[in-house]
């Protein structure tokens, strides 16, 4: 048995790429992770420069990711990417239903089960929640560590 040819379909959301990450003012500041610091200065410059790469990540959700799940077809579903500050400071993104009313990724969860969702978009919907999940995750650490 031989293994299918990939289905070409139009693709509507574009994943942000290893590129759109080196591009950040701060990523190159990474690879001394794990360098010893010589004082409390240097902590308090590596924390710094660990917010600022947090926001970075953040401005990068903002600029690239959200217009893309907000364009049509995505603004035609019943649940939206959307940005949701927390009082620490940082912000996340999450699934939320049009009238703000519920968030979660259960809404996500039922638009995938949800039969009025086109299967045209599924792939597209689980790509936006994958990089949903490791924005999130690269905002966690980022904001955690400064």
């Amino acid at each position: 048995m031989t293994a299918s040819p990939p289905i070409s379909h139009s693709t509507r959301f574009v994943a942000l790429e290893q590129a759109d990450f080196q591009r950040l003012e701060h990523a190159g500041y990474l690879k001394g992770l794990l360098q010893p610091f010589k004082g409390k200065g240097s902590l308090e410059t590596w924390a710094s420069q660990c917010a600022a790469l947090r926001d970075d990540v953040i401005g990068l959700a903002q600029r690239r990711v959200l217009p893309q799940a907000r364009a049509y077809p995505f603004s035609l579903l019943d649940v939206q990417l959307a940005q949701q500050a927390t009082g620490a400071g940082t912000t996340f993104l999450r699934w939320r239903n049009l009238d703000r009313s519920s968030m979660g990724v259960a809404l996500w969860e039922a638009l995938l089960a949800n039969p009025a969702t086109p299967a045209s978009l599924i792939d597209e919907l689980y790509a936006i929640e994958l990089q949903r999940i490791v924005l999130n995750m690269q905002i966690s650490l980022t904001h955690s560590i400064a």
